[in-house]
């Protein structure tokens, strides 16, 4: 009688619900399928919104969670009962599954799996988009067996080493490493706006009337594609159509990969995904770190392309239309600084941090049972 095909390891990735978490979540995914593993990602119902790039053969498991950072007192006293039943449900689903090595990428849905991992001694590890550990990765980070860091230097607890792989950016992204930049002209330009989730709405506030007080050589050249919260879309559409600027606003856009490759000049806020995908594409920025961040880590992001003279950073506090403007007219009116501010971002560019963070995950594997 012929013996059972032998199934292919597991890898559960955890995930938070944005897209800083879920984009390199969704990197490793990609490369852990092509070398022959199964993969399964454990997130919550935000970050479920973010899976649809992912290849549809992962196994997307939502589980119970929740944070401190909203909601009233009621919502913040039922987080740790909400997160206990997540946890509970990743023991069972994990005592079945035996997964041969479980991936954290923080945020607080990335808590049930790694607990559960953590007690039933199951092959474990995160990694650590920011310069700065996150709240939960802070948690787990003496209880794994490595730490792979996107951003380096990555400040790390007392008697903990980190592995400095650099952020794993998504196929799509990869496809478009050192795409040709057009610079500046007297001809069509894109300016590509994107926010992030959480700090999407300083700039929606802010870059469009910074547009539309450019010169008029530069504004009727520009083609705008602008990332807005769901609830900012309308007023930021209406603000651009009433002043005659050629826009495009949606709260997310699927081919931002490809806006990004065609864009002479990219605002953002300073996570570490959009920082990892601006450097490897190669384009011209300017960062605005969200000032919120914890331990201000989005600075920490933004340092190497800054010191690289590839973006200009611009502190939340001393951002205003004016200041704004006057910056992306200082790089859309110089070709020749922007094509070095491109180079410049490219040669910050980590391409091989997704090849990185496989060997480690499959070294760490290979290595049996955790303690």
């Amino acid at each position: 009688m012929a013996e059972k095909p032998e199934k292919p390891p597991l890898l559960i990735i955890a995930a938070g619900g944005t897209g800083g978490h879920m984009f390199p979540a969704q990197a490793l995914a990609e490369a852990m399928l092509r070398k022959g593993w199964r993969v399964k990602l454990s997130t919550d119902e935000r970050g479920a919104r973010y899976t649809g790039g992912f290849p549809h053969v992962v196994e997307i498991e939502q589980v119970a969670s929740a944070t401190f950072a909203r909601g009233g007192v009621l919502a913040k006293l039922a987080v740790p009962f909400r997160i206990l039943g997540g946890t509970v449900s990743a023991i069972w689903k994990m005592l079945r599954q035996r997964p041969a090595m479980v991936v954290g990428f923080g945020g607080y849905p990335s808590i049930p799996a790694l607990t559960a991992a953590t007690l039933l001694r199951c092959n474990r590890m995160i990694h650590e988009q920011n310069g700065v550990l996150g709240r939960v990765n802070r948690l787990f980070a003496k209880r794994v067996g490595a730490i792979a860091c996107g951003t380096w230097p990555t400040d790390l607890p007392k008697g903990v080493v980190g592995h400095h792989t650099g952020n794993p950016v998504r196929a799509a992204v990869l496809k478009r490493e050192g795409a040709p930049y057009i610079p500046p002209g007297d001809y069509p330009m894109s300016l590509l706006v994107i926010g992030g989730s959480q700090g999407a709405k300083i700039l929606s506030d802010v870059v469009p009337g910074a547009i539309v007080g450019l010169p008029e050589s530069i504004l009727s050249n520009l083609r705008v594609s602008h990332q807005a919260r769901a609830e900012d879309r309308e007023r930021v559409s209406q603000f651009y159509a009433d002043h005659g600027v050629n826009a495009e606003v949606e709260p997310f856009f699927q081919d931002l990969p490809t806006r990004m490759s065609e864009a002479q000049l990219v605002i953002s806020r300073a996570g570490a995904s959009s920082v990892a995908d601006i450097s490897v594409i190669g384009r011209p920025s300017i960062l605005v770190p969200y000032g919120a961040a914890t331990a201000d880590h989005q600075t920490a992001n933004a340092r190497a392309l800054v010191e690289a003279e590839a973006a200009i950073l611009i502190p939340e506090s001393r951002l205003d239309a004016a200041t704004l403007s006057a910056q992306i007219g200082a790089v859309l009116s110089n070709p020749d600084g922007a094509v070095k501010m491109a180079h410049g971002a490219l040669a910050q560019g980590r391409p091989g941090a997704t090849q990185k963070l496989v060997e480690l995950v499959e070294g760490l594997a290979s290595q049996g049972q955790a303690e």
